[in-house]
């Protein structure tokens, strides 16, 4: 699926308020973190926007990136994935050890009907001092330009890969709830390649984990995922249903959680009950002696 602009006569999508973007800078400025954190939001945003066009042909490659791509091709055409699903073998779904932490991920989308930013989650979970793992699509990005420059300037958020185009990892266009897969290794390493690189171009920090649109993959799509110095993050448990639950549903998958749990839910979904239900259960949880972490913090397996 492409993206188009919301007004056909322009280049872009990148726009953004000047008396918004300094009522950030103002106070982000109010500790040494928080300086720091300005300077890179201003990194982020000098970052030269992406055109329509650019989104639907991503085509136009580096040589050096051609080389990659050409050199996985030929390491991986060849192989016939025998597995297919959301726990195949290489993809990491749980915190090792048995210590009491959980792991909040969020993905953001980017479909036509998810292109928005639950800022009410999100200021919980600033408040709260939550840590997370955001995984961020690419047709996201554009559209939410300014927001992401802020949570990518948050230290309490890790920025990961949600794939350029939201495609289920295959490299035999495999399909899974309606959406087909990449269709090939070509088309899999750009799914993963050009979002990464891009994510790594706007922050300053290539990702180190990626979970592909859907969550599905072929054992054949995490190995190239490796090989490109991609951690494949899948989850174990399920917080929000692809943003289907409602809160009494996500507060209930919540509390169910275990020692080690990675939990999956969306952040581009305001009108769901992702976020009432994560404000209802994070008190619990707590008292519980749960705490937050991201998935860098720590070993997965």
């Amino acid at each position: 699926m492409s993206i188009h602009p919301q007004n056909p006569n322009q280049h872009h999508f990148y726009r953004f308020s000047a008396a918004a973007f300094w009522c950030t800078i103002r106070s982000m400025k109010r500790s040494l973190s928080g300086r720091l954190a300005t300077l890179q939001l201003l990194i982020i945003l000098a970052a030269p926007p992406v055109s329509a066009a650019e989104l639907q042909q991503p085509a136009v490659r580096t040589a050096d990136y051609q080389k990659l791509r050409n050199s996985l091709i030929n390491r991986f055409s060849a192989v016939t994935p025998q597995e297919w699903g959301e726990a195949v073998t290489g993809v990491k779904t749980r915190i090792a050890g048995r210590e009491k932490l959980l792991a909040l991920t969020f993905d953001a989308c980017g479909s036509a009907k998810g292109m928005q930013i639950d800022r009410a989650l999100i200021e919980y979970l600033e408040k709260e001092q939550i840590a997370a793992t955001l995984f961020i699509n690419g047709r996201w990005i554009e559209p939410n330009r300014q927001e992401f420059g802020r949570l990518a300037a948050n230290p309490l958020f890790e920025i990961a890969n949600h794939g350029f185009s939201h495609k289920p990892a295959s490299v035999s266009g495999r399909s899974v709830y309606g959406i087909s897969g990449t269709k090939d290794a070509g088309e899999l390493v750009d799914e993963i390649e050009l979002n990464a690189r891009r994510l790594g171009e706007l922050t300053g920090r290539r990702p180190r984990f990626y979970r592909s649109g859907t969550a599905y993959y072929d054992e054949i799509a995490v190995r190239i995922a490796n090989a490109l110095d991609q951690q494949v993050a899948g989850f174990s448990l399920l917080g929000d249903a692809g943003a289907t639950y409602s809160s009494e549903k996500v507060k209930a998958a919540l509390l169910a959680a275990k020692p080690g749990d990675i939990a999956i839910m969306h952040f581009n979904h305001p009108e769901s009950g992702t976020a009432a239900g994560v404000m209802a259960a994070i008190p619990e949880l707590k008292k519980r002696g749960y705490r937050f972490v991201r998935l860098s913090d720590l070993e997965l397996e």
